[in-house]
């Protein structure tokens, strides 16, 4: 039976993956939304090379910088990635901080058309002159069910939404009224929703950013600055890069970026543990570090 993996950044869910694949012949899946991006393996902690050399990993970084990729083209990317394995009798172990994949692996995923360039264009120049901001303003008032269902406090869900609407003329909450028969049901997976302790999560993600920098994340920013850096991109939101290129640009210290990244990632994480309580309660909940613990007992056994 597949497992699946939900947590917080820096929740040590990619040990627990590994683990989990080294111990049951497993292999690993990725659903992190950011972690699809060649341009980024540092910066979005994806596994090194040593940890991919322990137990087969996919999906991870086979994205290229600006290529679209949606919820949608990650659940057909799980899809083959499961039939492969099914063949090749290894346990399917999907991980990851994105709610939405997991949602839609488990829940199901509206057929809802593709975007058209144009109405993609639109939203950028509307960020351009407005910021991201205005599309939960616009959400608010012309599809509050679709705004109370979502996170307003995330700019790629509310731009999403915004542009469904756009392009559709009917808000995504409307699209999901109508979602198909899922993936992998919930009751044919283990799930587990790791919970961890707030003060040592908080601890860990500022030492965390401590590594990355020292381990090259200054260079990857200063590579996707030269390469087509957009601000507005999803590829682009990987949490840390708008600070770190700032600095690159000379617009700030770098302690000054590093310490705003640091505080951004701890309130994106807060938001994730938010919606991971709404959303997982029928998953299994494991505390955390508990349960970094019991992995070291597993690891020993």
């Amino acid at each position: 039976m597949p497992i699946l993996i939900a947590g917080p950044t820096a929740s040590g869910k990619s040990g627990l993956a590994l683990m989990l694949a080294e111990r049951f012949g497993g292999a690993i899946i990725n659903a992190d939304a950011l972690q699809v991006y060649s341009a980024w393996r540092v910066l979005t902690a994806r596994p090194d090379a040593r940890e991919e050399a322990r137990a087969p990993h996919f999906l991870y970084g086979h994205i290229g910088l600006n290529q679209p990729y949606s919820v949608g083209h990650w659940l057909r990317d799980v899809d083959a990635c499961l039939a492969d394995l099914l063949n090749r009798q290894l346990r399917p172990i999907i991980v990851g901080g994105t709610g939405l994949y997991f949602q839609a692996l488990t829940q199901g995923l509206a057929d809802i058309p593709a975007i058209p360039e144009e109405i993609r264009e639109e939203a950028e120049r509307l960020i351009a002159t407005s910021g991201n901001t205005t599309f939960a303003e616009y959400l608010r008032e012309e599809d509050p069910v679709t705004y109370s269902k979502i996170d307003a406090n995330n700019p790629a869900r509310t731009q999403r939404a915004w542009e469904v609407l756009r392009a559709t003329g009917r808000g995504l909450a409307d699209w999901h009224s109508e979602t198909p028969t899922p993936l992998l049901p919930l009751d044919q997976s283990h799930a587990l929703n790791l919970r961890p302790d707030t003060d040592w999560l908080n601890r860990r993600i500022d030492t965390r950013f401590d590594l990355m920098v020292e381990n090259g994340a200054l260079d990857e920013c200063r590579a996707v600055l030269e390469s087509g850096w957009n601000p507005s991109h999803p590829s682009c939101q990987a949490i840390g890069a708008k600070e770190l290129i700032a600095y690159l640009q000379g617009e700030m210290p770098l302690p000054e970026a590093i310490e705003l990244a640091k505080i951004q990632t701890r309130q994106y994480a807060k938001r994730q543990r938010t919606w991971f309580r709404n959303k997982m309660r029928n998953w299994h909940q494991v505390d955390v570090p508990i349960a970094e613990n019991l992995l070291l007992s597993l690891k020993n056994d």
